[in-house]
């Protein structure tokens, strides 16, 4: 990319207009001779705002970049355990949906396992124009050779434009060796996706301890990979009579092969899972002593929810990471969450902020939390969570 002096339109006058132009004195002109120097910024307001055709603005064309016309389509991996599809698969289909009417490109779906009838017409009531499965006895346990090696076809025969994977164990682990196979860069955690006429997506993640809002694109290469959390997007409805088709694709043998051998699968027993919620009372510093945690849980408890945390709960060792909220914890989207003595840091609320209805309690009136409440209750959570339990059990 850079800045072109057209010195065959350069005249004394449209020279003076552009010296004075630049911010950063950054043109000179002397002898005749206009020129760009290394006190340029690269702000392009002479190109923009001086006399037309003398400073140009080009973009160098890199070596090998792809034709983004060959690549089409908006493909969502189904993240399947056993058979049994993950709820962020719809909400990336539903996202998908959105993004591939900006330039009418179709959905896909990528379902890979064994037993894949079922899974695969529930995702077409959800929209998708077209399933591509890889059934295979063998392909019934996750494994990240054999799934690559599935992926990797199907983006071969098929050239979608952005695959959307979720943020899940299996996601996080399968998503970036396939995009490595390709030359691709993936884009974790995303909260936000946009989609430009021009088929670049726009991939929308905090960064530097939230304090930012990073917006990546990757304007010469194809496919665009990205991961997505549960419960950042919502989950489209589902369609009666869908109108979408399923391709099954012959899983080659070679395509089995994997230097992992999968002895045996034992499930863990199932543990507190936040993200799922419909009603969270979450604690942050303004906990005094572990044994508070009574008067909390039983809040929860009345309420028929659970009980989460900001970071620093989970840095004094008063819960375990499983309960934290936030960038580096679970993302939420309950019908009802209640924050008890959190301050408010971005970091903490970019994981809850979807939520339906937000109940704030702090005693500072300057606290970042009550940006993001619906309601804000100044006060000590010593005095206000008592009363809160008190008028639960009253039925008040």
């Amino acid at each position: 990319m850079g800045l072109i002096v057209h010195h065959e339109k350069v005249t004394p006058e449209n020279a003076a207009q552009l010296t004075k132009l630049c911010p950063f004195g950054a043109i000179s002109f002397d002898s005749g001779k206009l020129e760009i120097t290394a006190g340029c910024k690269m702000c392009k307001m002479c190109a923009r705002k001086g006399p037309e055709g003398v400073i140009t603005y080009e973009e160098e064309k890199e070596a090998g970049a792809v034709n983004k016309d060959e690549y089409r389509g908006i493909c969502v991996f189904a993240d399947s355990d056993h058979g049994e599809l993950h709820k962020v698969t719809f909400e990336l289909i539903g996202k998908a949906r959105e993004l591939a009417a900006v330039t009418g490109h179709p959905v896909y779906a990528l379902l890979i396992g064994a037993d894949t009838d079922e899974n695969a017409a529930e995702l077409l009531t959800y929209g998708v124009d077209k399933v591509f499965v890889y059934e295979h006895p063998a392909l019934a346990d996750f494994d990240v050779e054999k799934y690559a090696n599935c992926f990797s076809d199907f983006i071969g025969k098929n050239k979608p434009s952005s695959i959307l994977v979720g943020a899940t164990n299996l996601g996080r682990c399968l998503a970036p060796r396939v995009a490595a196979r390709f030359g691709a860069g993936l884009t974790a955690d995303c909260t936000r996706l946009e989609m430009k006429d021009n088929t670049d997506l726009v991939q929308i993640r905090p960064a530097f301890g939230g304090n930012i809002m990073a917006q990546i694109i990757s304007p010469r290469h194809r496919p665009q990979f990205c991961t997505v959390r549960y419960k950042i997007f919502n989950k489209p409805e589902q369609i009666s009579d869908p109108s979408g088709t399923i391709e099954k694709i012959a899983v080659r043998p070679e395509w089995l092969q994997s230097r992992t051998e999968i002895l045996k699968v034992e499930k863990k027993p199932k543990e507190l899972d936040i993200s799922g919620a419909d009603v969270i009372v979450a604690v942050g510093r303004g906990l005094k002593k572990t044994e508070d945690l009574k008067m909390v849980e039983e809040l929860a408890e009345l309420l028929g929810g659970v009980v989460a945390c900001s970071r620093p709960m989970v840095e004094a060792n008063i819960f375990d990471s499983k309960h934290q909220i936030g960038l580096s914890g679970k993302t939420v989207k309950p019908k009802l969450i209640i924050t008890l003595g959190i301050s408010g840091a971005i970091q903490f609320t970019a994981g809850m902020n979807g939520s339906e209805c937000i109940i704030a309690v702090n005693s500072d009136p300057g606290a970042q939390i009550f940006d993001v409440a619906d309601y804000g209750i100044v006060g000590d959570m010593y005095q206000i969570v008592p009363e809160l339990i008190d008028m639960l059990k009253e039925g008040r």
